[in-house]
């Protein structure tokens, strides 16, 4: 059987302990952003933070966080089916949504021809297994997109033991997003460093822009021992998709995660059962006078 389930591991949510946040040193500025699902309208307070830019990143931050969700409940339903269908799956999945609802579909993609194994259907947080019909277009350019995407770090993956996670959404023109980012990890390890993020023609073939960007090596963070978590992104002035994702993802593992950028530091709060985003602009260095 693949090793589906692998692909979306996730731990059960750690126990969230309490702790005394430490002083931050050279803040200029505090900005108070709050968020709402998939609502961003806030204005910046700080002259030079860019809310504009961040608000977009975290809107698509949500959307992957939805579409891993989706992910993970539809690939416990594959776990139960029949093993005789499980026999025919190769590692060929994606999620996409459809008039609200979020669909699933599981299968082999070889010869330019897709085996729909399994199709699920996710409703108001409800799975179930659905004989509606996908349309062949779909799949087949999904499932070439996701492969031309995978084969830009194939080279990369084959020389690390990481897992990933891969996320494709059809855009307005019809181009194909698909993002690439590091899975959470068997052994309870959350990897961040780089992150792989391509615009594919409506073919699924062509790459037409590549937004990828990767520190050189990963790093990471066991999650059995809550606490606060500093994530270095400080060669980048603004938090990048990755980072926001990774403090979006696992803000309730830790007590606490800083993006560090070179200008500015940002964290997930958690306020009155709702999260908020605090940014603050550190103060710039002040340069020593020559003697």
């Amino acid at each position: 059987m693949p090793p589906l389930r692998q692909c979306f591991y996730v731990m059960r949510q750690l126990k969230r302990q309490r702790n005394k946040n430490r002083q931050m040193n050279k803040i200029l500025i505090l900005l108070f952003i709050g968020l709402t699902t998939l609502t961003y309208g806030q204005k910046s307070i700080g002259p030079n933070f860019d809310i504009a830019d961040f608000n977009k990143k975290m809107e698509v931050a949500e959307w992957l966080y939805e579409y891993d969700m989706i992910a993970w409940k539809t690939s416990d339903s594959v776990m139960t089916q029949d093993k005789k269908d499980l026999a025919r799956l190769g590692s060929d999945w994606f999620c996409f949504k459809k008039n609200d609802s979020w669909h699933a579909v599981y299968g082999k993609y070889e010869n330019n021809q897709f085996d729909l194994v399994f199709h699920f259907k996710v409703d108001k947080g409800q799975v179930s297994k659905t004989d509606e019909t996908v349309d062949t277009t779909l799949l087949h350019r999904f499932s070439r997109a996701l492969q031309t995407a995978s084969g830009q770090i194939k080279a990369m993956k084959d020389t690390i033991n990481l897992r990933f996670n891969q996320y494709i959404k059809e855009n307005d023109d019809q181009t194909l997003s698909v993002w690439i980012l590091p899975a959470f990890q068997p052994n309870s390890v959350a990897v961040y460093g780089g992150e792989f993020i391509y615009t594919i023609d409506q073919t699924g073939t062509k790459i037409l822009k590549d937004e990828s960007y990767f520190q050189g090596q990963f790093r990471g963070f066991k999650v059995d021992n809550p606490r606060e978590i500093w994530i270095n992104y400080r060669e980048t002035d603004k938090p990048t998709l990755g980072a926001v994702f990774f403090a979006w993802y696992y803000k309730s593992y830790f007590t606490k995660i800083v993006i560090d950028n070179s200008k500015s530091i940002s964290t997930p709060f958690k306020s009155d059962n709702s999260w908020t985003w605090i940014h603050a602009e550190k103060e710039p260095e002040k340069k020593k006078k020559k003697k």
